[in-house]
């Protein structure tokens, strides 16, 4: 009788460093942002506070044991790569805008672009696949993801036209 009460015990022991430890890493993640947050537009700041955001959500979900240890990594990572391709694009641009950022895996590459996915090893940095996203680079946050810009309707439509045009050669 006396394993029982031990062992809940360490049970709540071992939750309780669990919790710690995703508050620590979240409480480091979030001082850090904030740092950099005072260089960027309202536009930028808000969406690095939406990632913030995810990212408690996520630390909310571990806490209460709702997701595996390996999904709140693999997520945790995206939204480190999220955040760190956010604010290249904003100190490289100098702008407040940022287009609509996709990060996915490699094994991911299908939940964009279906059962056909380019090879990750061919994508070039700029190059525009089914005429909807821009590949912007890899992002090495505790794995390896690969961002994406999706194209605002008018770039979808102009990139449309290039592609007919190519295919159709005009007529003299």
């Amino acid at each position: 009788m006396k394993r029982k009460p031990m062992a809940t015990l360490e049970r709540r022991f071992l939750a309780f460093l669990m919790v710690a430890t995703f508050a620590l890493s979240s409480a480091h993640a979030t001082q850090a942002v904030q740092y950099s947050d005072e260089e960027f537009g309202p536009v930028v700041r808000a969406y690095l506070g939406y990632l913030r955001n995810e990212q408690e959500v996520v630390d909310d979900r571990a806490s209460r044991r709702e997701v595996s240890a390996t999904y709140y990594r693999h997520n945790s990572n995206r939204i480190k790569a999220l955040r760190q391709m956010a604010i290249r694009l904003a100190r490289e641009t100098h702008n407040d805008y940022l287009p609509e950022l996709e990060a996915v895996s490699a094994e991911e590459m299908g939940l964009l672009f279906g059962s056909r996915p380019p090879q990750p090893a061919r994508l070039k940095v700029g190059e525009v696949l089914k005429n909807t996203f821009r590949f912007l680079g890899v992002v090495r946050a505790g794995e390896s993801f690969y961002l994406f810009a999706r194209l605002d309707p008018y770039e979808q439509a102009e990139q449309t036209e290039k592609s007919s045009a190519i295919r159709r050669p005009e007529k003299e």
